[in-house]
């Protein structure tokens, strides 16, 4: 096959009232992988710019992130109504949905995806609670990792440090701010890790007695590591594994048919990707939406684990 092909009944063709976003080649990420230290907290580190005059787009539901903003001045607008500035050392919260992005650029990011394991021995912080925020990273990480974010973007933009020189040393700041997590704890997550990525709905109640917790006591624990209770965490997760299966450059037969069967109908699958992901699946592989692309590719899944 030499395109995406959609499932059943899934009209590509659409039309879609969305803004314009900025072009495909206009956009760079490079993806630096975490030194071995910090691979159960870090899934990824990264180096993104964009130089053009304005910049907007769609960050899809997301792990937490920590990340510096050497270049660009912009917000993200929330569904609850409230706008967060890129603070120039920011903490994203684990999102709960898609989230709209503008920015004044040119735009240069550099940092780090946080685990459901490093975003809570990182920050310490409930991500239930504190989801869907872009806060000023020394508000929880204290004085720090501000200090340490202006030499970095200092650096960067005279050019004396590059991209992966900065991410490399904001994976060593987590590296030795990290504290330990209790054990049946991380039991639990990485089993939280395996239901999701075993299926595009997973049974509620396999995750019942995991680790020796009640059912009661998992959806607790899983909205406190993952930022959602387990049937929406499962929703979110069905939502971005599809999207970056239909926006892939092929798509099996097998996981055609998979994704069919995933959704009730056309409209709930629209609804869906459309709330996770930001755009509908029509717009998926649309080349005017290259980091929303970037964003939903199986790449970024890494927290499912391999």
């Amino acid at each position: 096959m030499d395109a995406p092909t959609a499932p059943p009944d899934l009209d590509r063709n659409q039309p879609v009232p969305q803004g314009e976003l900025t072009a495909a080649a206009l956009i760079a990420v490079d993806y630096i992988a975490p030194p071995a230290p910090i691979a159960p907290f870090v899934t990824t580190l990264y180096h993104f710019r964009c130089d053009e005059p304005v910049i907007r787009d769609i960050q899809p539901a997301a792990i937490g992130q920590l990340c510096m903003f050497p270049h660009g001045t912009g917000e993200m607008h929330f569904a609850e109504g409230h706008r967060d500035p890129n603070h120039a050392v920011g903490l994203l919260t684990p999102l709960s949905r898609a989230t709209p992005i503008e920015v004044e650029g040119p735009f240069h990011a550099i940092g780090a995806a946080l685990s459901p394991v490093g975003w809570a021995a990182l920050t310490g912080l409930h991500a239930g609670q504190h989801k869907d925020r872009l806060l000023p990273a020394a508000s929880v990480l204290g004085p720090e990792i501000a200090e340490l974010g202006e030499r970095l973007i200092a650096a960067y933009r005279e050019g004396s440090m590059s991209g992966r020189d900065c991410a490399l040393a904001v994976g060593d700041f987590i590296g030795a701010k990290v504290k330990p997590i209790h054990p049946r704890h991380l039991e639990l997550i990485a089993a939280t890790a395996r239901w999701l990525g075993a299926s595009f709905n997973p049974e509620i109640g396999e995750l019942s007695g995991v680790a020796g917790y009640s059912g009661r006591q998992v959806q607790r624990l899983v909205e406190r590591y993952f930022g959602l209770p387990p049937r929406a965490l499962a929703r979110k997760y069905r939502a971005l594994r599809a999207a970056a299966l239909l926006s892939a450059p092929q798509l099996s037969l097998e996981d055609e048919a998979e994704i069919a069967e995933a959704f009730f109908d056309q409209p709930h699958m629209i609804r869906e990707i459309a709330h996770f992901v930001g755009r509908t699946p029509a717009r998926l592989g649309d080349p005017s939406t290259p980091y929303l692309a970037e964003m939903i590719d199986a790449r970024n899944l890494r927290e499912l684990g391999p």
